[in-house]
Order: structure tokens, then C-alpha cells, then sequence
């Protein structure tokens, strides 16, 4: 997937205000209507602007590909692929973390719009209806009352908190404009529970801390989506959660009681006799803990605990001394052993 440049599709500077945006989408829409334009690529040349003025005249989603943009350019450089603006292009993980949207929590296109797949891996769940509580025209009645609008955000917490629970301060960054129509981003500080056995992908609900409300009207509410961050050991399924677990030869063929990690702690794991690379061990309720009504996520009672798997891999020794080599050769000359016996024929 082609990494897409926006500003350089509507002829526009990086720091361009709301105005400057406005008018070139109109000046090259009005060029490549597909009604109007003799160009052989005018209906394309129009869907492509229609796109890119759909992301850079929306605040939120003009500073959450600004965001993405500045991470891949940084990404390119490491590569060393020489600045080439049409380099591969893919999300990194948890890109968008931190991010305060409006509106609603789901894809705010309602399918109506044809979107290329580079939008549709930045904005599938991001494309919020994000039309603010103050973004209506004309003064309001003063007796008018309406509730605010709800914010969406995704946070990135470490797996041990999921495990424990914890109480958490987190940075989330919210999207505007400024006097001049350029982006600016307003940040504001929370302070926040997370229960124990919360689940990626779930929501916690705070009552009020989105958009205010208009006139007498409440705020709105802030949910929060879970993620994890990246573990250099454990790998999350649902409730259950993966390992591998690095055994040398001789250990999986006879057999071995040894001690494995947990995100609880260690624990005595009993390795069976003839184990081959792949096996999975289970620890029955030692992955994510299950959790009951009260803690906030929506999940209701009796949600089982999921299960810890440790996956063996075989870990072979290096052949690097005399000895070492001399093992080895024992080794090929005590089994008559034909690994690839099930490719021949």
C-alpha cells in the first residue's frame, strides 16, 4: 500500500489554514468533475480529491494523519528508501493512541463513500462523525438544550495492568483549529481506573468528560478503547495469552521439569517426554482474569478467567568448539533419523 500525500493532491502547503484547503479543493473540483473535464482520468482525479479534502478540511483527522505521516517519514528515513514519497506505507501499531475524537464511535462514513484502502487503514474506525457540538450555524435560542456531544479515544495500557488493575494518569490529545484556521492540538491529563480483567478491545465509559452540553444540557461521555502495548514475551488471544517457551533438544525428548515465566510469576511446569517444537502447554486460568459487574466494562457477570499457553520451541546449542561438533556428530551417528522422510516420494 502507497503511502498517500494529501496536501500534494489539492496543491496545498503542510501549514496550510482552513481557507487555503477550501478553496483548492473547490478551484481542482470544479477542473475534474466528471460532468465538466474532457480528462481521460477526471473521475479518478476527482474521487482522489474528494478524499484527500475530506481529511485535511476535518481537524481531527487532519492532525491523525499528520500524526501517521510523521511517523512513517521517520520510519523511511531508518529504512534508508531515500524520501521516496510513493514507499510502502503501513500503520504502525497503536498509531492513533491517544487521540480524543468527537461524534461517534464508529465509522462515521455509513458506507456511503468509496474510500482507497490507505484511507480506510487510518480512518476504518477513526472516521468519526465528527461535526462538533459548537460547529452549527447561526445564533441558537437562549431556552435551547442539548446534551454534548460523546468523545472516542484509544489508550495503550501494559498486559501486568490488565492482570492487576491499576489507577493510571493519561495525556489524550484533542484536535482544533485556532483563529486562523491551522491545526493546534489541545491535551488534557485524566486519571483513570482500570479494572482487573479488562479485555483489548473493550471500552471504559467516563460520565461527562466529553463535549459540553449546550445551554443546561449534560456533557457527554468519554470512552476510552483498550489496547496493550507491545510485550516482549507474551502475545494476547481474547483471554488467553501465548508464550514461547525455549527448550533445548534433550529436554524435549526425556523430559524436564523446569520454571516458566507468568505474568503472576513464575510457576513449575512439567515438560512430557518425546515433546516436539509447537506444543502447547496449558495453564488453565492463568490468562486474563475474568471479571464480574461493577468494574465498568460492560461485560456483565461470571466472565470466565482465559488460559496461558506456553508454545515450545526447540532451542539448539551452537556447533562452535570441537566438542561441540563432536556431540553432534555422536548425535548423527546414534539415530537413524530421517527428518524430511515425508517430502521424499
Amino acid at each position: 500500500m502507497k503511502f498517500k500525500d494529501y496536501y500534494q493532491t489539492l496543491g496545498v502547503a503542510r501549514d496550510a489554514p482552513a481557507d487555503d484547503i477550501k478553496r483548492a479543493y473547490r478551484k481542482l473540483a470544479r477542473k475534474y468533475h466528471p460532468d465538466l473535464s474532457k480528462e481521460a482520468d477526471a473521475e479518478a482525479r476527482f474521487k482522489e480529491l474528494g478524499e484527500a479534502n475530506e481529511v485535511l478540511k476535518d481537524p481531527e483527522k487532519r492532525a491523525a494523519y499528520d500524526q501517521a505521516g510523521s511517523q512513517w517519514e521517520r520510519q523511511r528515513q531508518h529504512a534508508g528508501q531515500g524520501g521516496r514519497a510513493d514507499s510502502d506505507f503501513e500503520p504502525p501499531p497503536g498509531w492513533d493512541a491517544g487521540f480524543e475524537f468527537s461524534g461517534r464511535g464508529d465509522d462515521g462514513s455509513g458506507g456511503a463513500q468509496d474510500h482507497s484502502d490507505f484511507f480506510e487503514a487510518l480512518f476504518g474506525r477513526a472516521a468519526r462523525g465528527s461535526a462538533g457540538a459548537g460547529s452549527g450555524s447561526g445564533a441558537r435560542r437562549p431556552q435551547m438544550r442539548m446534551p454534548g456531544q460523546d468523545h472516542h479515544a484509544k489508550v495503550l495500557i501494559d498486559l501486568e495492568d490488565a492482570y492487576r488493575g491499576a489507577q493510571r494518569s493519561i495525556s489524550l490529545r484533542m484536535p482544533a483549529l485556532d483563529a486562523e484556521g491551522r491545526g493546534v492540538m489541545q491535551e488534557r491529563q485524566l486519571d483513570v481506573n482500570i479494572p482487573k480483567g479488562i479485555r483489548e478491545g473493550q471500552h471504559l465509559r467516563l460520565a461527562g468528560q466529553g463535549g459540553p452540553g449546550l445551554g443546561e444540557g449534560p456533557a457527554g461521555d468519554l470512552f476510552l478503547e483498550i489496547a496493550f502495548n507491545p510485550h516482549p514475551i507474551y502475545r494476547v488471544d481474547g483471554r488467553d495469552v501465548y508464550f514461547d517457551l525455549p527448550v533445548a533438544p534433550w529436554e524435549a525428548a526425556l523430559g524436564v521439569a523446569l520454571s516458566a515465566p507468568t505474568p503472576q510469576g513464575a510457576v513449575e511446569l512439567t515438560i512430557p517426554p518425546g515433546s516436539q517444537a509447537g506444543r502447547k502447554l496449558r495453564l488453565k486460568g492463568r490468562g486474563l482474569p475474568g471479571n464480574g459487574a461493577g468494574n465498568g466494562t460492560g461485560t456483565g457477570t461470571g466472565t470466565p478467567a482465559g488460559d496461558l499457553y506456553a508454545v515450545l520451541t526447540i532451542a539448539l546449542p551452537k556447533a562452535d568448539t570441537d566438542a561441540a561438533k563432536a556431540a553432534y556428530r555422536a548425535m548423527a551417528d546414534a539415530f537413524d533419523f530421517k527428518p524430511r522422510a515425508h517430502l521424499e516420494g
